[in-house]
């Protein structure tokens, strides 16, 4: 055994440790998922735990930044999307957006690619990253972290030309959800993988919250499934059910009745409070949560197996 294979040890950690480890009041955090496999849980275990004043930096602010929000975990978030998925609105997001009271929340807008420019940059640790897709736009207006630079190669007529540019995001920690992991932090993922591997590699510390941890011999079989390397893992975490009420391809299927359900909720402070009592505050932790959901909600967004073809890795004879 190699000294490195000896010195190493396994990254599983319970969300509960992992939080309280790696989140602390004043962070920014990444929270990363699109559609798919949104790291809920930990949004949950970071309200449980009081957890204020962070930057929180996703992509598309949904309904677990709504919770968060209402939960006074937030004091900046940044993003490129505000909205319930297609299902309605968030009424906390929308009440500190247009507040003007002391409760209000600094919201940073850019575009989605935008925000793909972010990351790239502050996982290539490159100091901004050039766009084209600004010109024409009012964000640059709005957002003074859109900038211009003169490039330093001739455009096109062969003269020098501006460029916008966007700052890295270089977050204290990333929290991503995936399908499953070993016990050294090797994730793999299928389906819509979004921005997640960048997300990691552009922050100091990095959560993966995973449906399940499979033996090593199940990840070295299929290695092209794993998107994220042990080494840039900090902590690995066993969450079934962990991106309720969004899905997990192969795993369960999004809640759409829930996600109708939330423009209600939250256009409603007192019923906002009230949820958050009963199935976050209400909860020592995510087993309760769905233990809460009860057998029949959990059965009906299972799922029917779809199995992929086997492929031949080879083998050296």
């Amino acid at each position: 055994m190699s000294t490195l294979a000896a010195n190493r040890k396994p990254k599983v950690m319970g969300l509960r440790d992992a939080i309280s480890t790696y989140v602390h009041s004043g962070d920014t955090v990444s929270l990363e998922g699109f559609t798919h496999a949104i790291p809920t849980a930990a949004g949950h275990e970071i309200i449980r735990q009081g957890i204020t004043d962070l930057t929180l930096v996703r992509m598309t602010a949904d309904i677990v930044v709504d919770q968060m929000l209402a939960a006074n975990c937030i004091s900046t978030l940044v993003s490129s999307f505000v909205g319930n998925s297609s299902a309605g609105s968030l009424g906390e997001i929308r009440r500190r957006i247009e507040a003007s009271g002391p409760q209000n929340l600094n919201y940073v807008e850019y575009s989605h690619y935008g925000m793909v420019c972010r990351y790239l940059a502050g996982a290539q640790k490159l100091p901004f990253y050039p766009l084209r897709s600004y010109f024409g736009s009012d964000l640059p207006k709005v957002n003074p972290e859109i900038r211009k630079v003169l490039s330093p190669y001739p455009g096109p007529d062969g003269k020098p030309e501006e460029i916008y540019v966007v700052p890295p995001i270089n977050p204290d920690v990333a929290i991503v959800h995936a399908q499953r992991a070993d016990q050294w932090g090797n994730v793999q993922m299928w389906g819509l993988t979004g921005i997640q591997a960048e997300a990691v590699f552009s922050a100091k510390h990095a959560i993966v919250t995973v449906e399940e941890i499979v033996p090593d011999d199940v990840v070295r079989s299929d290695p092209n499934r794993t998107i994220i390397p042990s080494h840039a893992v900090s902590a690995v975490v066993p969450v079934p059910f962990g991106a309720h009420p969004s899905f997990i391809q192969g795993y369960y299927d999004r809640d759409n009745d829930f996600y109708r359900s939330w423009s209600a909720i939250s256009a409603d402070e007192a019923l906002l409070a009230e949820w958050l009592a009963t199935w976050v505050h209400g909860t020592t932790d995510h087993s309760e949560y769905v233990e809460l959901m009860g057998a029949a909600e959990r059965e009906r967004l299972s799922v029917a197996p779809a199995m992929s073809q086997p492929v031949n890795y080879g083998r050296r004879r």
